[in-house]
């Protein structure tokens, strides 16, 4: 067994790997040594978009699926827009992502700039 510090997230964990080759155990355990638990590292600072406007009262909040970035807005404040019309593609593992409208309504705010980094849940647009 190998012990190993994997730090995910800025949260270290311990954990023991068995080699195996050939389909056995490559070496028989032996005893567990103290090994030093390296400190987590400080959480990066996430990246934030740039809010164009605060959140609407009453109004739908679209949310980012998955994180990525913002490569086109296809609506404008006070628009119009129909269950299903696309709002903005968000460009996420190299694919091109198309945030719909998820209700019938008006663009309340924009809260997102084209070209902004968004993480899933960020709000997106707003409808009334």
């Amino acid at each position: 067994m190998k012990k190993f510090n994997i730090t995910v997230n800025g949260a270290s964990y311990e954990v023991e790997v068995e080699e195996i080759k050939d389909g056995s155990v490559a070496s028989a355990p032996k005893a567990p040594t103290a090994a030093p638990v390296a400190k987590p590292a400080a959480p990066k600072a996430a990246a934030k978009t740039e809010a164009k406007s605060g959140p609407v009262a009453g109004a739908t909040k679209v949310e980012s699926p998955m994180p990525g970035n913002i490569w086109k807005i296809q609506v404008k404040e006070g628009q119009e827009v129909k269950n299903g019309q696309v709002l903005i593609i968000l460009e996420a593992m190299k694919m091109e992502n198309e945030i719909v409208a998820p209700c019938d309504g008006t663009v309340a705010a924009i809260h997102v700039s084209e070209g902004a980094s968004v993480n899933g849940g960020d709000a997106l647009v707003s409808l009334k």
